[in-house]
């Protein structure tokens, strides 16, 4: 992805130390390694735990427990799809299930081919024009797997 670049123990170090007196350091830490590398990379969580005197477990849950972030890198798009309530009752479910089928991820994850990331996500603000998603950070209402796929070619 355009400004992430690969895994740099050096690179990574210096984004620790520069947020890790901070309160409640670990969360910046994670958001700025993510920034840096796309996402955060499995090497990342000894230096962190290190550096805040945590244990891996300990960063690994909090890695783990938010959502957002990524331990793998994300495809080239990424599709946050409204799982919520509002966009249930107009067929996000149905939709989801298309996306999935169509390509190959389960619950959330990347295709094979790197190019579509599908991740759930719970409430775009976007209720009554669902279903809804982020595509690529932009946000686009009434969404439909035909409308989702050239999107995604014209992108």
């Amino acid at each position: 992805m355009p400004g992430h670049t690969d895994w740099d123990a050096a690179r990574a170090a210096a984004i620790i130390a520069a947020h890790r007196h901070r309160e409640g350091a670990t969360l910046p830490i994670l958001h700025a390694l993510q920034d840096a590398f796309g996402h955060v990379p499995q090497e990342a969580v000894p230096l962190i735990a290190e550096a805040l005197n945590l244990s891996r477990a300990e960063v690994h849950g909090c890695l783990s427990f938010y959502h957002d972030f990524r331990r793998e890198p994300a495809g080239r798009h990424v599709v946050k799809l409204c799982r919520a309530e509002a966009c249930q009752a107009v067929g996000a479910d149905a939709l989801h299930a298309a996306l999935r089928a169509a390509y190959g991820v389960d619950w959330h994850g990347t295709t094979a081919d790197g190019q579509v990331t599908l991740e759930p996500v719970f409430c775009l603000g976007l209720c009554a024009n669902g279903p809804a998603a982020l595509v690529d950070g932009e946000p686009v209402a009434r969404l439909d797997a035909a409308r989702l796929a050239a999107r995604l070619a014209a992108a």
